[in-house]
């Protein structure tokens, strides 16, 4: 240990409470190494003093497993750590000029486990990860000293968090491909959000175990709640899709396995136990991606257009002629369609290979939604399908519909558009309370545009009068409580939180949504495909990956629901 000042004095006692000996330590300070005939040292020196013979540092360095630098800059080189025992773990902290040079100290040997103070490089050690969060567990218990089994348990939790699947927001804010544990991520990065909801509990168990603490926490699940939320976004609802997508994971193809933001998203929603991914795609391409993202987890890689998968395609062909044959497709025509993803994909959750479908990243929209109309289809009773948007806002969800399908939909289509997103709302367990909107209010203009609105609106009053709506109405008044009472107290949705948006026309649903997301960074799930007769989700192009991953949860979601529906029919 180079430094014998408080932080090194304070990190060595943390090594011997987690079971160094103090044999095994020698530390130098500016004078050289502390030895017990010192007379020139405090109590906390002394502690860590030696009998060994005197060495200076470079031949202290032979035979060691650990360096720990507290003191100057480029005291260290390379010859020094090559010195050292089989994979060595070096901490060269001082900063801004660390003891010896990262470059420098990689170039020494291959097995060198090396960490600095630094941002610039891998294994940043930074007090951010612990002191914020030890003082809120500590805090929140109301606890009475710091003491050393909160400390323990502060350095435990960050010991496991290192070894936990990295959120994809980490890696997008590094500029890493796929953050792992390993020798060039052995500490969690200062901006993994999940911090906040592993530390604090942690100390705050300690010190309540440790009887420091006046104001135990008894819910712990809803102080862990209580942790994200001053994150200062709202991801309670996503949180609670992937817990219910856990609780009965089913099998989701991905048909475009072979792009890298999709293949991540799989490898998330195995390693989370989300779902069981399928991968569709170039099996040598998936392959070649899944090692650069160290998914080593085994996983089914189907090659629509591979030999290997002659057997399956062929019988696929045949039930997707069965369909199509009325329709002008020829038994050759079945065969070449079925080499495409989309279509493959669909026939997989048509015939019961897989229980969902995700696709539409690399693809157009309209190109994308073919195959699961002409394969899939609409559930029995569904007359119209649409797709709506769940906005994650600082006021609520928000459901924002018909963002994908309908381009300029009627009275009677918007009144179905209204129940489907109803529905939706209520899968996700929210009591929708939907505004029909409109550039009018309630009556105020006689155009086609504002009274379909209002057509539609009256069809729900009278055939559903359960339904929780009303319109047309201004998207401000919609979402303003207090506008709302003070101009229309007659309405449906006064004294009410709306929490569902159907829009006129295509376009203004899909502009509001993209606008909420761009300009607040609004997270967006969907759009989210409704009234299909088998859970297949359409993505907009170029959706991240985390979009991704909640839409593979709506997908397990809603192939739970459709399940449970299927069983009760029985």
């Amino acid at each position: 240990i180079s430094g014998a000042g408080s932080a090194a004095i304070s990190c060595t006692n943390l090594y011997v409470k987690l079971g160094a000996r103090k044999e095994n330590i020698m530390m130098f300070d500016i004078d050289g190494l502390i030895t017990k005939d010192r007379t020139d040292l405090g109590l906390e020196q002394m502690q860590f003093a030696t009998d060994k013979p005197k060495v200076n540092l470079r031949e202290a360095f032979k035979g060691t497993d650990v360096f720990l630098g507290l003191s100057a800059g480029n005291i260290v080189d390379g010859a020094m750590l090559k010195s050292m025992n089989e994979s060595p773990i070096v901490f060269a902290m001082a900063n801004p000029t660390p003891e010896i040079d990262y470059h420098t100290a990689m170039a020494s040997r291959e097995d060198i486990i090396m960490a600095t103070g630094r941002s610039d490089h891998p294994n940043q050690v930074n007090n951010v990860l612990g002191f914020p969060f030890i003082f809120r567990g500590a805090m929140d218990v109301r606890a009475t000293k710091i003491n050393e089994e909160m400390k323990l348990a502060a350095t435990y939790a960050i010991a496991q968090l290192a070894k936990e699947p990295v959120p994809e927001q980490v890696n997008i804010a590094y500029g890493e491909l796929k953050l792992a544990f390993g020798k060039d991520y052995i500490i969690p990065k200062p901006f993994d959000p999940r911090l906040i909801s592993t530390i604090p509990p942690a100390v705050a168990r300690a010190a309540m175990e440790s009887g420091v603490a006046k104001e135990p926490i008894t819910d712990w699940e809803k102080y862990e709640e209580q942790l994200l939320s001053r994150m200062g976004s709202d991801n309670k609802l996503v949180r609670l899709l992937l817990n219910r997508a856990r609780t009965n994971p089913k099998r989701i193809v991905f048909a475009e396995a072979d792009n890298i933001d999709v293949l991540k998203a799989a490898q998330i929603v195995m390693e989370e136990g989300i779902g069981i991914p399928i991968l569709l795609g170039r099996r040598d391409m998936i392959e070649e991606l899944m090692e650069d993202l160290g998914f080593d987890q085994p996983c089914m890689i189907i090659d629509p257009k591979s030999d290997e998968e002659k057997e399956r395609k062929n019988r696929y062909a045949q039930e997707f002629w069965k369909l199509r044959h009325r329709k002008g497709t020829t038994e050759f025509d079945a065969g070449k369609t079925l080499r495409q993803r989309n279509y493959f994909a669909a026939m997989m959750v048509k015939l019961g290979d897989a229980d969902a479908l995700i696709t539409g990243v690399a693809q157009s929209y309209p190109i994308s939604v073919r195959p699961m109309m002409e394969i899939i289809g609409k559930a029995p009773g569904v007359d119209k399908i649409a797709t709506t948007n769940l906005m994650i806002t600082a006021r609520g969800p928000l459901f924002v519909s018909d963002t994908s399908i309908n381009i300029n939909p009627d009275a009677l289509e918007l009144a179905k558009i209204a129940q489907l997103t109803g529905r939706t709302a209520a899968m996700f367990g929210i009591s929708p309370v939907i505004a029909m909107t409109s550039y009018a209010n309630f009556g105020s203009s006689s155009h086609p545009h504002a009274t379909k609105v209002a057509e539609a609106v009256k069809y729900l009053h009278q055939y559903y009068p359960d339904l929780l709506v009303d319109g047309e109405i201004q998207t401000d008044f919609a979402l303003n409580p207090e506008l709302l009472q003070s101009k229309f107290p007659f309405s449906k949705l006064a004294g009410k939180k709306v929490n569902t948006l159907i829009f006129p026309n295509l376009e203004s649903a899909n502009s509001t949504y993209k606008m909420l997301k761009e300009l607040n960074g609004i997270d967006s799930i969907g759009p989210i495909m409704m009234g299909m007769q088998k859970p297949v989700h359409i993505l907009q192009l170029g959706a991240s990956v985390d979009e991704i991953v909640n839409m593979a949860a709506v997908a397990v979601i809603d192939a739970q629901q459709k399940e449970k529906y299927a069983s009760k029919k029985e």
